[in-house]
């Protein structure tokens, strides 16, 4: 089985050294999601004492730390990477994980799923610095995505720019059965808007 999740040498090294710091024996890191599956799941990263570790969890022996997975978050860890960037400051630990919000998807699964998928993995991230982001509202019968623009995307002047352009071209080539993009956000109210 192919790990999970993936620990860069960096990332190790920080954690070893946090671990170290903590003074207990047998000290580990235990990685797990909250509400996995959902726009709102967050990708967690405790300390995890002896005992402290679920039954179930997958245990991961690192050359220098052992780190649990939490089992029902094990699905959406896949293509998960943390690492650690050190910087002036100290460095960060960063954990990013594609799948954490909306496990994988094939080809077989419902177009709702795929079209939430790529919205979530692909084109919110890249709106977030914006403080936007597209939720989907519904499919029509002829599959068209109606979708919502939410904060700072919403009564931006670039939206038509961004929705034409980014969003239908990245859904329409990744799922060609879609039928085409409707936009259902008044975007005449700017109160958040980011660009004016």
């Amino acid at each position: 089985m192919s790990e999970p999740i993936q620990i860069t040498d960096s990332a190790q090294d920080y954690l070893a050294e946090l671990l170290e710091k903590q003074n207990v024996e047998g000290i580990a890191v235990r990685i797990f999601i909250t509400q996995p599956g959902t726009p709102y799941a967050e990708t967690c990263l405790a300390y995890c004492r002896p005992g402290e570790e679920e039954p179930t969890d997958e245990k991961l022996e690192l050359a220098k730390l052992n780190v649990f997975l939490d089992k029902n978050s094990l699905p959406f860890l896949e293509e998960a990477v943390v690492d650690f960037n050190a910087d002036r400051m100290g460095g960060q630990l960063t954990i990013k994980a594609p799948n954490a919000k909306m496990p994988k998807v094939n080809a077989d699964s419902p177009l709702e799923d795929r079209v939430n998928y790529i919205l979530y993995s692909e084109i919110n991230p890249g709106l977030a610095a914006h403080g936007g982001e597209i939720k989907l509202i519904e499919l029509t019968g002829e599959n068209v995505a109606v979708l919502a623009f939410g904060g700072g995307c919403q009564g931006c002047a670039a939206v038509d720019l961004t929705l034409k352009e980014g969003v239908e071209r990245t859904l329409m080539e990744r799922i060609p059965e879609l039928g085409g993009i409707r936009d259902v956000t008044d975007h005449t109210d700017t109160t958040n808007a980011y660009y004016r």
